[in-house]
Protein backbone atom coordinates (compact mmCIF):
# COMPACT_ATOMS: atom_id res chain seq x y z
CA UNK A 1 0.00 0.00 0.00
CA UNK A 2 1.16 3.60 -1.02
CA UNK A 3 1.36 6.69 1.48
CA UNK A 4 1.13 9.99 -0.08
CA UNK A 5 2.62 13.19 1.60
CA UNK A 6 2.21 16.05 -0.16
CA UNK A 7 5.19 18.43 1.14
CA UNK A 8 5.92 20.81 -1.54
CA UNK A 9 4.11 23.56 0.55
CA UNK A 10 5.89 26.87 1.42
CA UNK A 11 5.03 26.94 4.90
CA UNK A 12 4.38 30.81 5.15
CA UNK A 13 2.22 30.71 7.94
CA UNK A 14 4.96 29.55 10.64
CA UNK A 15 8.19 31.09 8.48
CA UNK A 16 10.81 31.86 9.12
CA UNK A 17 12.49 28.48 9.37
CA UNK A 18 15.78 27.41 8.78
CA UNK A 19 14.51 24.47 7.70
CA UNK A 20 10.95 22.91 5.86
CA UNK A 21 8.44 23.30 7.82
CA UNK A 22 7.43 19.29 7.88
CA UNK A 23 11.02 18.90 10.12
CA UNK A 24 9.64 20.85 12.70
CA UNK A 25 10.64 19.06 15.81
CA UNK A 26 7.27 18.52 17.58
CA UNK A 27 7.34 15.61 20.41
CA UNK A 28 10.05 13.34 20.75
CA UNK A 29 10.55 9.10 21.09
CA UNK A 30 12.45 6.88 22.57
CA UNK A 31 15.42 4.84 21.35
CA UNK A 32 16.85 2.84 23.44
CA UNK A 33 17.86 4.85 26.24
CA UNK A 34 17.85 7.80 24.19
CA UNK A 35 15.36 10.32 23.34
CA UNK A 36 15.18 12.19 20.21
CA UNK A 37 12.95 14.86 18.61
CA UNK A 38 10.41 14.07 16.29
CA UNK A 39 9.83 15.69 13.08
CA UNK A 40 6.16 16.54 12.69
CA UNK A 41 5.74 14.80 9.70
CA UNK A 42 6.98 11.40 11.08
CA UNK A 43 4.29 11.31 13.30
CA UNK A 44 1.97 10.80 9.79
CA UNK A 45 4.47 8.32 8.64
CA UNK A 46 4.06 6.20 12.02
CA UNK A 47 0.06 5.90 10.92
CA UNK A 48 0.79 5.19 7.50
CA UNK A 49 3.15 2.50 8.76
CA UNK A 50 0.72 1.11 11.14
CA UNK A 51 -2.55 0.87 8.68
CA UNK A 52 0.09 -1.27 6.06
CA UNK A 53 1.89 1.14 4.49
CA UNK A 54 5.19 -0.05 3.00
CA UNK A 55 5.83 2.53 0.04
CA UNK A 56 5.90 6.08 0.65
CA UNK A 57 5.76 8.55 -1.76
CA UNK A 58 6.71 12.16 -0.42
CA UNK A 59 6.32 15.49 -2.64
CA UNK A 60 8.65 18.05 -2.61
CA UNK A 61 9.45 21.56 -4.24
CA UNK A 62 12.50 22.23 -5.76
CA UNK A 63 14.11 23.70 -2.27
CA UNK A 64 13.26 20.76 -0.03
CA UNK A 65 16.04 19.05 -0.65
CA UNK A 66 16.48 18.61 3.01
CA UNK A 67 13.54 16.93 3.67
CA UNK A 68 15.32 13.70 0.93
CA UNK A 69 18.16 14.06 3.63
CA UNK A 70 16.25 13.54 6.55
CA UNK A 71 14.16 10.26 5.00
CA UNK A 72 16.33 9.32 3.03
CA UNK A 73 15.23 5.99 0.84
CA UNK A 74 13.50 4.35 3.72
CA UNK A 75 11.56 4.89 6.92
CA UNK A 76 10.80 1.90 9.05
CA UNK A 77 10.54 -0.51 6.60
CA UNK A 78 8.85 1.70 3.71
CA UNK A 79 10.66 2.08 0.64
CA UNK A 80 10.68 6.18 0.26
CA UNK A 81 10.75 7.86 -3.58
CA UNK A 82 10.05 11.57 -4.00
CA UNK A 83 8.25 13.64 -6.82
CA UNK A 84 8.98 17.51 -7.72
CA UNK A 85 6.13 20.18 -7.82
CA UNK A 86 7.74 22.40 -9.88
CA UNK A 87 5.46 25.61 -8.86
CA UNK A 88 2.44 26.08 -5.97
CA UNK A 89 -0.43 24.76 -7.72
CA UNK A 90 -2.78 23.23 -5.07
CA UNK A 91 -3.24 20.20 -3.35
CA UNK A 92 -4.54 18.37 -6.15
CA UNK A 93 -1.60 18.42 -9.06
CA UNK A 94 0.77 17.95 -5.92
CA UNK A 95 -1.24 14.36 -4.75
CA UNK A 96 -1.09 13.22 -8.79
CA UNK A 97 2.57 13.77 -9.39
CA UNK A 98 2.58 10.17 -7.66
CA UNK A 99 0.15 8.64 -10.04
CA UNK A 100 2.66 7.25 -12.16
CA UNK A 101 4.15 4.78 -9.13
CA UNK A 102 0.72 3.82 -8.26
CA UNK A 103 -1.33 0.56 -10.10
CA UNK A 104 -4.93 0.12 -10.50
CA UNK A 105 -4.82 -2.72 -7.92
CA UNK A 106 -3.25 -0.73 -4.95
CA UNK A 107 -4.66 1.25 -2.01
CA UNK A 108 -3.62 4.72 -0.96
CA UNK A 109 -3.09 6.26 1.85
CA UNK A 110 -3.03 10.18 1.82
CA UNK A 111 -2.08 12.34 4.57
CA UNK A 112 -1.40 16.03 5.46
CA UNK A 113 2.32 16.27 7.17
CA UNK A 114 2.01 19.21 9.00
CA UNK A 115 -0.79 18.24 11.29
CA UNK A 116 -1.30 15.53 14.46
CA UNK A 117 -4.42 13.51 15.06
CA UNK A 118 -5.22 10.85 17.25
CA UNK A 119 -6.01 8.13 17.62
CA UNK A 120 -3.20 7.08 15.87
CA UNK A 121 -4.54 3.62 14.07
CA UNK A 122 -7.27 6.29 12.31
CA UNK A 123 -6.04 5.36 8.59
CA UNK A 124 -6.06 1.40 9.86
CA UNK A 125 -9.77 1.94 10.69
CA UNK A 126 -10.71 2.61 7.20
CA UNK A 127 -12.63 -0.12 5.97
CA UNK A 128 -12.31 -1.59 1.83
CA UNK A 129 -14.26 1.32 0.24
CA UNK A 130 -12.54 2.60 -2.84
CA UNK A 131 -12.30 6.17 -1.31
CA UNK A 132 -13.36 6.72 2.53
CA UNK A 133 -12.25 10.09 4.37
CA UNK A 134 -11.14 9.64 8.16
CA UNK A 135 -13.29 12.49 9.86
CA UNK A 136 -12.22 14.68 13.08
CA UNK A 137 -14.62 17.38 15.60
CA UNK A 138 -13.05 20.58 15.38
CA UNK A 139 -13.77 23.83 16.79
CA UNK A 140 -13.81 26.00 13.61
CA UNK A 141 -14.16 23.94 10.49
CA UNK A 142 -14.90 27.20 8.52
CA UNK A 143 -10.57 26.88 8.56
CA UNK A 144 -10.85 23.73 6.84
CA UNK A 145 -12.78 21.37 4.61
CA UNK A 146 -15.76 20.27 6.16
CA UNK A 147 -17.36 17.34 5.29
CA UNK A 148 -21.38 17.08 5.13
CA UNK A 149 -22.12 13.07 5.44
CA UNK A 150 -25.52 11.66 6.20
CA UNK A 151 -26.25 8.66 9.08
CA UNK A 152 -25.16 5.57 6.47
CA UNK A 153 -21.79 7.68 6.10
CA UNK A 154 -22.45 8.50 2.78
CA UNK A 155 -20.43 11.99 2.20
CA UNK A 156 -22.85 14.11 1.00
CA UNK A 157 -20.84 17.69 0.03
CA UNK A 158 -17.35 18.55 1.13
CA UNK A 159 -17.57 22.43 2.30
CA UNK A 160 -14.09 23.91 1.22
CA UNK A 161 -13.47 26.47 3.53
CA UNK A 162 -16.87 28.11 3.70
CA UNK A 163 -18.51 30.63 6.14
CA UNK A 164 -20.87 28.36 7.88
CA UNK A 165 -20.05 24.69 7.31
CA UNK A 166 -23.13 22.70 7.94
CA UNK A 167 -20.92 20.03 10.14
CA UNK A 168 -18.00 20.11 11.95
CA UNK A 169 -16.03 17.41 11.03
CA UNK A 170 -13.45 17.86 8.89
CA UNK A 171 -11.15 15.20 6.74
CA UNK A 172 -7.77 14.62 7.56
CA UNK A 173 -6.90 11.85 5.73
CA UNK A 174 -8.14 9.15 3.56
CA UNK A 175 -7.55 6.60 1.29
CA UNK A 176 -8.41 5.56 -1.93
CA UNK A 177 -7.89 3.03 -4.57
CA UNK A 178 -5.41 3.14 -7.21
CA UNK A 179 -8.89 2.71 -9.88
CA UNK A 180 -10.44 5.51 -8.40
CA UNK A 181 -7.57 7.69 -7.63
CA UNK A 182 -6.82 7.48 -11.88
CA UNK A 183 -10.36 8.10 -12.22
CA UNK A 184 -10.52 11.07 -10.39
CA UNK A 185 -7.02 12.42 -11.90
CA UNK A 186 -9.05 11.87 -15.39
CA UNK A 187 -11.94 14.08 -13.72
CA UNK A 188 -9.59 16.79 -13.22
CA UNK A 189 -8.00 16.62 -16.26
CA UNK A 190 -11.10 17.52 -17.90
CA UNK A 191 -11.01 21.09 -19.75
CA UNK A 192 -12.04 23.93 -17.55
CA UNK A 193 -11.18 21.68 -14.32
CA UNK A 194 -7.52 21.47 -12.70
CA UNK A 195 -9.19 22.07 -9.56
CA UNK A 196 -6.48 23.26 -6.62
CA UNK A 197 -8.80 21.30 -3.67
CA UNK A 198 -8.95 18.32 -3.42
CA UNK A 199 -12.39 19.32 -1.69
CA UNK A 200 -14.00 20.92 -4.90
CA UNK A 201 -12.75 17.73 -7.36
CA UNK A 202 -14.80 15.65 -4.87
CA UNK A 203 -17.71 17.47 -4.93
CA UNK A 204 -17.37 16.89 -8.96
CA UNK A 205 -17.02 13.64 -8.11
CA UNK A 206 -20.09 12.90 -6.25
CA UNK A 207 -22.18 15.22 -8.95
CA UNK A 208 -21.53 13.04 -11.31
CA UNK A 209 -22.96 9.62 -9.28
CA UNK A 210 -19.33 8.67 -7.73
CA UNK A 211 -19.72 7.88 -3.93
CA UNK A 212 -17.36 8.60 -0.54
CA UNK A 213 -17.71 7.28 2.93
CA UNK A 214 -16.69 9.38 5.76
CA UNK A 215 -15.40 7.47 8.81
CA UNK A 216 -16.04 10.12 11.97
CA UNK A 217 -13.45 8.10 13.74
CA UNK A 218 -11.20 11.15 15.26
CA UNK A 219 -11.01 12.65 18.68
CA UNK A 220 -8.24 15.19 18.51
CA UNK A 221 -6.82 17.20 15.34
CA UNK A 222 -4.22 20.16 15.07
CA UNK A 223 -2.44 21.99 12.45
CA UNK A 224 0.69 22.55 13.35
CA UNK A 225 1.08 25.15 9.82
CA UNK A 226 1.10 28.40 12.54
CA UNK A 227 2.97 29.06 15.59
CA UNK A 228 -0.53 28.63 17.64
CA UNK A 229 -0.93 25.12 16.17
CA UNK A 230 2.34 24.20 17.26
CA UNK A 231 2.04 25.26 20.58
CA UNK A 232 -1.30 23.33 20.77
CA UNK A 233 0.70 20.32 19.23
CA UNK A 234 2.85 20.07 21.82
CA UNK A 235 0.18 20.62 24.86
CA UNK A 236 -1.82 18.02 23.16
CA UNK A 237 1.47 15.52 22.71
CA UNK A 238 1.80 16.18 26.37
CA UNK A 239 -2.07 15.13 27.37
CA UNK A 240 -1.71 12.17 25.43
CA UNK A 241 1.98 11.17 26.91
CA UNK A 242 -0.05 11.11 30.71
CA UNK A 243 -2.69 9.08 29.76
CA UNK A 244 -5.37 12.50 30.10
Amino acid sequence: MWGIIPAAGRGSRIQPLAFSKELLPVGSRREGEAERPLAVSEHLIQRMLRAGVDKLCIVISPGKSDILEYFGGSVGGAQVCYVVQERPAGLCDALFRALPFIEDREMVCVGLPDTIWFPSDGLSRLGAEELSFLLFPVEQPQLFDAVDFDEAGNVRQIEVKVASPRSNWVWGAFKVSGRRFRQLHALWCEPGRQDEYWGTLINAHLERGGRAWAAPFGHAYVDVGTLHGFRAAQRLLERVSDGS
